[in-house]
């Protein structure tokens, strides 16, 4: 027999079924059978239903709370009620966890030990405590600094003043930065030539055109002499003091550190001699300021051990070394020279020194004080109109990329501005005091160069990647160095000193706070036949002459890994 379909009824009054379908004999018809005789889970019922759409505002809302899988109606309520009865909930939830020890522990009578912590109540504790130490280093950053940069009494409450203050010296001022940072005074007349000695060389604009991808070698000059003459040993400025030229002496590397006063970090000093109406601004022989800082201004610390290469001692005399052999080999050196009014004052005769332009300059403080100065220029440039250009040039150091945060190889050439912008941040103070070298000297061009270490671990080779010109004006300006508080600086501390008596004065950087104190000191202090208590060896400051002897000893490192380089090579080739 073939499955029987049943009997379609016809619906004469309208569209659909009839009231009452007609089921077939074959399913049991006339029997009261329900229309949805399936369990819940089948998801079977009505196919449509226009007879339970209520009326009013929310018959769309309960419309859509109606499905059409609905089986609460009248006709199926006693299988619903049928299962309803044999539904049971299930705890899911996984069994609590045992602690490691048990109650078969033997020692259970004892307090129980903590559990583990979650890891990541863990992780989230970590995180809170090094939100925390920021929050502390921000707000101790913020009570300590009084400029940018200053990493406050914390981290260099280790440090040692730059000169071994004796029992015997008498404080007779103390000024804290807030009170340089409020001073103003303007130069108004422009500063007069008195006298030019020495003889400069041409710049070479090749170097203009190097850059990371075509780095040039930084080269050794060993035969050319540099001199870091004080202010009281210079012979022109003894004989421009017997003429009576001017009241105040100074060169222009005191008068910068003086400058710049404010945004130093490190310790440094400067001895200052009041005779009869005169003052002269000296610097003691192996004094820190013959050296150049290196992240003087970065919030991280260097570290204090003298043999790592990265140690802020090591950096400044390799920072020394590399600015002393940039500032010649960016020359012409065979070509033709630019000699000034009289020769080197400093050099004797047959000995080939390092051309340099010094410049003695005057300017007028007030109606009765006058200030000299002696100031470098370091090349000369033609100028496109026919005239010619003073320069002055400085080298900046990068050492390990992964401490300064930036890899001047990549961003040299695409991110000029973010890598000056990081050097300021950590060289602010020696940045500063090239720009007020600058400004003193009348250059009208300064010229940094980047040079890098060939590897981060070798602080023997370098590389010249990119050499950049700034006018001193503009750069001052960019890095907010205000000329009239440079000279209210200077200004402040002549009227300080010409109230003392004659005498031997000290003018110390306060390694561990910011301030500056000035101190009396002996007539025969810092001299030869002056007995002073010897520091510890650690914490001496390494003469220039020091700085000479290591850059012997980085030529003969250098040439001792040329020669083993070289006699590996002609192994393999007798080899081969």
């Amino acid at each position: 027999m073939g499955f029987d379909m049943g009997l379609v009824p016809s619906n004469p009054d309208g569209w659909g079924p009839p009231d009452v379908p007609a089921i077939p004999q074959s399913l049991g018809g006339g029997a009261a059978i329900p229309f949805a005789p399936f369990s819940r889970s089948d998801r079977l019922g009505r196919i449509a239903d226009w007879t339970r759409n209520p009326a009013g505002p929310g018959a769309f809302a309960a419309a859509s709370r109606d499905s059409v899988f609905d089986f609460t109606s009248a006709d199926d309520s006693f299988v619903a009620g049928a299962e309803d009865s044999s539904f049971r909930l299930v705890d899911a939830k996984p069994p609590p966890r045992q602690p490691r020890f048990g109650p078969k522990w033997r020692f259970n009578q004892r307090p129980q030990l903590p559990q583990r912590q979650d890891e990541e109540v863990e992780a989230r504790r970590r995180l809170a405590e090094k939100e925390r130490a920021r929050r502390d280093r921000h707000f101790q950053n913020n009570r300590s600094h009084h400029h940018p940069g200053f990493r406050g009494n914390q981290s260099s409450s280790s440090a040692k003043p730059s000169v071994d203050i004796q029992p015997d010296w008498t404080m007779r001022e103390q000024i804290p930065f807030a009170n340089f940072t409020k001073l103003s005074f303007s130069v108004t007349d422009q500063p007069e030539d008195l006298l030019s000695c020495g003889a400069v060389e041409f710049y070479d604009r090749a170097y203009d055109r190097v850059n990371p991808k075509a780095a040039r070698r930084l080269e050794r000059f060993k035969n050319r002499n540099f001199f870091k003459v004080t202010t009281t040993d210079d012979p022109v400025i003894r004989r421009l003091a017997e003429e009576d030229i001017a009241t105040v002496f100074a060169t222009d590397a005191i008068l910068a550190a003086l400058m710049c006063t404010p945004r130093s970090i490190q310790s440094w000093d400067i001895v200052v001699q009041r005779v009869g109406n005169k003052l002269f601004f000296d610097k003691r022989d192996g004094s820190q300021l013959d050296l150049l800082t290196v992240n003087e201004t970065a919030q991280e610390q260097l570290p204090e051990n003298k043999e790592d290469i990265n140690s802020a001692h090591s950096l400044a005399v390799e920072a020394t070394y590399i600015n002393q052999n940039f500032s010649q080999q960016v020359l012409h050196r065979e070509g033709e020279k630019v000699t000034f009014d009289e020769p080197n004052p400093f050099a004797s005769e047959g000995e080939e020194a390092a051309p340099v332009g010094y410049r003695y300059r005057r300017w007028k403080l007030d109606d009765e004080i006058s200030l000299v100065a002696r100031c470098e220029v370091h090349a000369v440039n033609a100028d496109p109109s026919g005239g010619r250009q003073f320069l002055t040039l400085n080298a900046l150091n990068e050492f390990d990329p992964k401490i300064t945060g930036v890899d001047w190889r990549q961003k040299l050439e695409t991110q000029r501005g973010a890598v000056l912008a990081t050097e300021l941040k950590n060289n602010a103070n020696k940045l500063a005091r090239w720009t007020a070298q600058a400004l003193l000297s009348g250059a009208d061009m300064m010229k940094l160069g980047y040079v890098s270490r060939v590897h981060s671990r070798d602080h023997y080779n370098h590389s010249i990647l990119t050499v950049m010109g700034y006018k001193p004006r503009d750069f001052a300006a960019q890095i907010n160095l205000n000329t009239a508080n440079m000279w209210g600086i200077v200004k402040s501390i002549v009227d300080i000193c010409m109230k003392f008596e004659e005498g031997k004065y000290v003018f110390v950087k306060d390694p561990a706070k910011p301030q500056v104190r000035i101190y009396e000191v002996p007539s025969d202090a810092f001299e030869n036949d002056y007995v002073e208590e010897p520091l510890p060896e650690e914490e001496q400051v390494r003469p220039l002459a020091d700085v000479d002897a290591t850059a012997q000893e980085m030529d003969a490192a250098a040439e001792a890994e040329a020669n083993g380089a070289s006699a590996a090579n002609g192994a393999e080739a007798t080899a081969a």
